[in-house]
Parts: structure tokens; C-alpha cells; sequence
């Protein structure tokens, strides 16, 4: 098959209409599919159910240092949460608080901490002129959103599939003290599903900021998120790798079992230096008496430990598996060799990041749109939805059953293809 590129007018405007034909033939069809969300699937929720019965109104309440989950305290977690949320970081429990269901939710509030009254007593980022943070793009939208939403200055920095452009970061980071922190999904990254080499790792914990009070905010989201039993992609421990380098309170990681246990009902957890966890607490004790103590112990007696939850996540994997290979599939079966679009295949995390040719990802939104399938704006990839060069596109095939992953696939295939005549017809 020759690459688009490569067709002369006559053959790119005979194809055009063999597309249209093929779309209104789509349309007609009256899809209504989304795969806009890493929401997990119906079925993925459905097999944790026996979850809700794990601690029931027989269980004993207590937590193993003897702490009534039922009651007050417990202001960072009962010991076995702190440890099951360790195990899946990789970090010891006396560096994690355990939070509510959200990771986001910490994220947002360390954000805001650091805004109005600093970390370790350097100035608060309000009463600065300028505070700035660095974006891996594409990157995962809702991080930029905080950031935008406290109106902080986004700088992008590109992705490698050996994590950021590390030259980049350490060249900004070390010359501008209004940088203060930096954006990472470093296993499985949203939406490129890359993870970070050693290398790069080593070279984040090594990072000389011009800012005191710079900080890595490490999202591992997908920490045990793998499709797959023989190919796992490692990802170094920051927190010690920080340690061994001489900056322990430079890293706030984050993690959540969102996407193991139920996606509303999961628990989240912070791992920090004891120094960064204890300036949080100070906040904590005002802002909470504690969080529910009774999910955490749940989930603990249900997982019982990190091999359960290794173990739970295969059934996960036996589910997203054939949905990611049904899209790459169609991927490359309808757009191999023709030059109009590349993308990527992930051993794990949520999402398959998409490039077609430059200044083409909204029109093929648009036009999937129009024919019944939602997929996340172009854009929202990047701080501000402004994707510089309008390519990429974010694939979530978590939701939809494998057949309805391949039939909205095909409906994309056929938007990038008629999308991309087009914008080879007008330099033709």
C-alpha cells in the first residue's frame, strides 16, 4: 500500500470520495460508543463485588496496632494501609499518609499548601510574581488543569520514550528559581504509556534546582497496571534514588487503588520525606480528623497484601488486553505504511497516544464525533488544550466492550484517512 504522500491529486481525490461514501455509510450506522475516559469497564467493577464484603457489621474494627477504625484519629492512616500503599510505591510505610479515594485530591492539596503557606518555611507561592511548573507533553490533562486552575505558568517539555527530555529539565530547573515543580506519570505515562529508564530516574533525583522548594510531583498511577504477564516495564524507586543523591525532600509521589479496587471507592496515598510528611501533617490536623479508616481497613482484608493485589490485577489485564489489542490491531492493519499517522504500544498503564499529521487531530475528533464515537478533545493533552502542533489524540480503550473498541477504531481509521486527503489535497 503506498503511503498517502506519495498519490498523485487524481488518486488522492478518487480516494476522497470512496472515504465519504464509506462515512455516510458510518453515520448511518447510529454509533453512540465513548472512549473519551480510562474509566475501567463494567465488568472489571463487577469482579471486585465480593470487595463490599470484606468487612461487614460481624468484622472486628480494629486495626492491628489495636486502633478503632470506627472512631476518630488515625489522622494518617492505620499501619496495614500505610504498608499495602508502600508495597505498590515500592517505599517503606513511615514515608506514606493514606488519604481518601482520590489521588488527584492530594495532588490539589499539596498544590494548594504550597500556594498559601509554603513548603518548609520557604515563601508561599502566592506572594511570589511568578510561579512556574514543567509539563511532559502530552501529558495527562487534569494535572495541567490544577496547575492552570491556580494560575501557575505551564512550560511544556517534551516526551521521549525514555521519559522527559532530561537535558530540557535540567537546563530550566536549574536557571529558574520561579520553577517549582514539575508534572510525571512515570510508569505507563497518560497518554503515551512510556515509562521512565533509569537513566532518567537518577537524573530527576540529581536535579540542583535555582528553587529551594522545587518539587517532583511523581503520579505513579500506574504502578501495577501491566497488560501483560511477560512484558513489565520496572520503574526505579525515586524516593531512595532522591535520598542516595542528597535531596530527600525533593519528591512527593502519589498512587491509588482507583483502578484496582472500585474507581470511586478506592484509597489514596502520599510518599514523602519524613520532613515533607511532617509539614503536611501540620495542615492535615486542621483541615480533617481523619479519613475513613473503615475503606482502608477493607481493603487490607480484602487484598490481604501486595500478591493479592498483583494477583487481582491479572484479572484486570485478562480484560484490558484484548480491548488495546483489538485497537493496534485496526491501527495497523488500516493505517500501516500510509504515512498519516504513528502511535504507540504500551506493556500497561490506560491509554494509546496517537500522532497523525500535523494540524489534523481536531478535524478527526470532530468528524468521530459526528459519526457517534467521543474521543478526548485534541488538545487536552497539553497545558492550556493548546497541542502546538494539533497531532495528537489520546485513545482510552478501557470502557468499551473489545467489539465496540474495533468498531470505533474502524470509525477512526476512517476519519484519520479522510482527514488526511484532505490536508494533502490543499498542498497539492
Amino acid at each position: 500500500m503506498k503511503a498517502y504522500q506519495e498519490l498523485t491529486k487524481e488518486e488522492l481525490l478518487t480516494l476522497k470520495a470512496e472515504l465519504n461514501a464509506a462515512y455516510e455509510d458510518a453515520k448511518g450506522k447510529g454509533l453512540k460508543l465513548d472512549m473519551s475516559r480510562g474509566k475501567p469497564a463494567v465488568n472489571q467493577l463487577d469482579m471486585a463485588m465480593d470487595f463490599l464484603d470484606a468487612v461487614n457489621s460481624q468484622s472486628a474494627m480494629k486495626a492491628e496496632d489495636g486502633m478503632d477504625v470506627r472512631n476518630y484519629g488515625g489522622l494518617d492512616g492505620i499501619p496495614e494501609a500505610k504498608k499495602l500503599m508502600g508495597d505498590i510505591m515500592g517505599v517503606q510505610p513511615e514515608n506514606v499518609i493514606v488519604c481518601g479515594n482520590a489521588s488527584l485530591n492530594i495532588m490539589y492539596d499539596t498544590v494548594s499548601r504550597a500556594m498559601t503557606h509554603g513548603l518548609l518555611g520557604n515563601t508561599p507561592w502566592c506572594k511570589l510574581n511568578h510561579v512556574k511548573f514543567l509539563c511532559p507533553v502530552p501529558g495527562y490533562d487534569r494535572h495541567f488543569g490544577i496547575t492552570e486552575h491556580f494560575g501557575i505558568e505551564m512550560i511544556n517539555v517534551p516526551m521521549t520514550p525514555e521519559g522527559p527530555d532530561m537535558d530540557l529539565v535540567e537546563k530550566l530547573v536549574s536557571e529558574d528559581p520561579a520553577i517549582k515543580g514539575i508534572w510525571c506519570v512515570p510508569k505507563y505515562s497518560n497518554p503515551q504509556g512510556y515509562s521512565y529508564s533509569d537513566e532518567t530516574v537518577r537524573r530527576f533525583a540529581a536535579l540542583t534546582p535555582a528553587a529551594p522548594d522545587f518539587r517532583i510531583f511523581w503520579d505513579n498511577a500506574y504502578a501495577i497496571h501491566h497488560l501483560y504477564d511477560d512484558r513489565q516495564d520496572q520503574l526505579l524507586e525515586i524516593l531512595s534514588e532522591c535520598e542516595k543523591a542528597g535531596h530527600p525532600d525533593m519528591v512527593f509521589e502519589f498512587c491509588s487503588t482507583s483502578k484496582v479496587s472500585f474507581a470511586g471507592s478506592g484509597i489514596a496515598a502520599i510518599a514523602s520525606s519524613k520532613a515533607n510528611l511532617d509539614d503536611m501533617r501540620k495542615s492535615m490536623t486542621i483541615q480533617t480528623i481523619g479519613y475513613d479508616k473503615i475503606n482502608q481497613l477493607r481493603h487490607v482484608r480484602y487484598f490481604k497484601d501486595i500478591n493479592g493485589i498483583r494477583e487481582h490485577m491479572k484479572k484486570h489485564a485478562a480484560i484490558m488486553r484484548p480491548k488495546f489489542e483489538a485497537v493496534l490491531q485496526v491501527l495497523e492493519d488500516e493505517l500501516g505504511g500510509l504515512g498519516i499517522g504513528t502511535w504507540t504500544k504500551p506493556n500497561g498503564g490506560y491509554f494509546i497516544s496517537f500522532d497523525a499529521m500535523e494540524g489534523c487531530a481536531k478535524a478527526i475528533v470532530a468528524k468521530c464525533k459526528e459519526a457517534g464515537v467521543t474521543l478526548t478533545g485534541a488538545g487536552a493533552t497539553f497545558p492550556y488544550k493548546k497541542d502546538p502542533k494539533d497531532s495528537n489524540i489520546r485513545i482510552a480503550p478501557s470502557f468499551p466492550t473489545p467489539e465496540e473498541m474495533a468498531m470505533a477504531t474502524d470509525l477512526f481509521v476512517l476519519c484519520v484517512k479522510m482527514v488526511s486527503v484532505d490536508k494533502l489535497l490543499e498542498s497539492k
